[in-house]
């Protein structure tokens, strides 16, 4: 009986992990996946992803901003996990271009709007949700695409909306959000890396 290869993912996250869980949770848990998620790196030591990956038996690389630049650094890191895939949960550094290089159309990201709607280099979390609500848009939603050179203009893998209402605050719409990040994200990461 042949025996799959099991698919070694790096999940990298600079802030509270809920995605980065949700990853974890959906690939590591089911015996069926044929993906695991074998890698946490984070550029910020303090993150809350860090104590959520800890606590569910996925080792952590802290690299600094600064570290980032050192691409035999930060590939050694990778290697000794046997990454063969990246997705961004949350990260919120620019993917440097030897990392692009050595995992064309592996790298993934998830962007809280419609991209191209509120992309772009600032817009992450609240910031998104904010100017959501302050331009008025009657819908929002989740984009999940490839990564390449330019902050959120990858290849769109996957795009789903939520109404916004006029009463909506940016913590209803990061609500809503979080629910078509939760219920999509692992989904759409497993068909396009298998």
């Amino acid at each position: 009986m042949m025996v799959e290869k099991m698919m070694n993912i790096a999940v990298f996250a600079s802030g509270n992990g809920s995605n980065a869980e949700n990853l974890i949770k959906y690939f590591n848990t089911n015996p069926e996946s044929r993906i695991r998620v074998a890698l946490v790196v984070t550029n910020r030591a303090s993150a809350g992803v860090v104590e959520r990956a800890s606590r569910l038996g996925v080792p952590v690389a802290h690299i600094a901003r600064d570290r980032f630049a050192d691409a035999d650094h930060v590939l050694d890191q990778l290697d000794r996990y046997d990454i063969e895939a990246i997705v961004l949960a949350g990260f919120l550094l620019m993917i440097p271009d030897y990392l692009l290089h050595r995992y064309p159309d592996r790298i993934i990201n998830i962007h809280p709007s419609l991209l191209p709607r509120h992309g772009g280099k600032g817009m992450y979390g609240a910031n998104v949700h904010r100017a959501v609500v302050e331009s008025g848009d009657t819908e929002t939603g989740i984009t999940i695409h490839l990564v390449n050179e330019v902050y959120d203009s990858g290849r769109i893998l996957f795009q789903t909306s939520v109404p916004v209402l006029p009463i909506d605050t940016p913590a209803d719409v990061e609500s809503k959000i979080h629910a078509l990040e939760s219920l999509h994200f692992p989904r759409v990461v497993a068909e396009t890396l298998l």
